[in-house]
């Protein structure tokens, strides 16, 4: 469960950043703060763009290439299923699988 959670968090940073690198935004950057802001910027939209698409395809019955796609490009295929528990042994043994 630990593997596609984290590559679903840095595949959409990925993404913010090549985006920010590769079209500029029309925006001078003087900044490496201002830069890495507009990264994470663009990074959250991407993620929540690919995300929304994903949940409302699931919630309408869409085509499940739809949320396939969607999954992939946000770095796993399928989202991670995590348990409601409070069992912390539970969590870590459920993060090592």
């Amino acid at each position: 469960m630990l593997f596609p959670s984290v590559l679903r968090t840095v595949v959409p940073l990925l993404a913010g950043w090549a985006i920010t690198v590769l079209t500029g935004l029309g925006l001078q950057a003087d900044s490496a703060t201002v830069a890495g802001g507009v990264t994470v910027a663009v990074a959250a939209v991407y993620y929540l763009a690919f995300r929304v698409i994903e949940r409302l395809t699931e919630k309408l019955h869409g085509p499940a290439w739809l949320t396939m796609v969607a999954g992939l490009l946000l770095g796993y295929a399928r989202p991670p299923r995590y348990e409601s528990t409070d069992d912390v042994e539970v969590l870590l043994r459920a993060s090592r699988q």
